[in-house]
């Protein structure tokens, strides 16, 4: 009887032991969590291979849902991208504002980082929060080797967002009409765009090129059947 309590009075303390070392261990693992993202945020390559080796998770979110790597993409840290990448990190987690690495490394410009996602698993048909997909926005902003990239990986050329605009139709209403939109424009049409798509109000991009004085979009448009 007497060994018996003893057996049960050590596996008590050894519980109590165990009771105790979790919670420390789980704030150990939060506290490398957050100077992970923290981390990544700033850019600080050295940092960041330190704490994935000491097992902070790649994956693990920052503030407004934010993983690591999207955090490394709106500072455009090209070599922390990288390095969470190679580690595993997730190219489509998307934040609380349905930002994602990829999406906004395309909405961006962020070109290297594009690449990067394109290369491990970008989802080509995942939307923002306007419904669109990374090139729409690529379009609106003049990225044109972001355009050209996207492109060349497969996005839907005629995906029309949530506010009934395809990319063509942004890289007209939403821009100066300079040589950038221009490109991209011509960009859009050899890749087989569809000129013809009007928005909500029945507009069409040629209307609307027309209506700005947007003349060289204008031909463009035309020499492809544009009505």
């Amino acid at each position: 009887m007497m060994l018996t309590r003893t057996r049960m009075l050590i596996g008590l303390i050894a519980f109590g032991a165990l009771s105790m070392s979790a919670p420390s261990a789980n704030a150990a693992n939060a506290a490398l969590d957050r100077q992970l993202f923290q981390a990544a945020e700033a850019g600080d390559l050295a940092a960041v291979q330190r704490l994935i080796g000491q097992g902070a998770r790649v994956d693990a979110r920052g503030h407004n849902d934010a993983t690591a790597l999207l955090a490394a993409t709106h500072g455009n840290h090209v070599a922390v991208a990288s390095a969470l990448i190679a580690a595993g990190a997730n190219v489509n987690a998307k934040d609380g504002i349905q930002d994602s690495p990829y999406l906004y490394a395309g909405a961006r410009g962020h070109l290297e980082i594009l690449k990067l996602t394109l290369a491990h698993g970008a989802d080509l048909k995942s939307t923002n929060r306007f419904g669109g997909t990374a090139l729409i926005p690529a379009c609106e902003r003049g990225h044109v080797e972001t355009v050209a990239e996207l492109i060349r990986a497969g996005v839907a050329v005629d995906h029309v967002n949530r506010l009934g605009w395809t990319g063509l139709i942004e890289a007209i209403i939403l821009s100066d009409g300079g040589p950038r939109h221009i490109a991209i424009v011509g960009l859009l049409l050899a890749a087989g765009a569809n000129p013809n798509i009007a928005d909500r109000d029945g507009v069409t991009p040629l209307k609307h090129a027309r209506q700005r004085g947007y003349r060289e979009i204008a031909r463009l448009l035309e020499e492809k059947g544009a009505r």
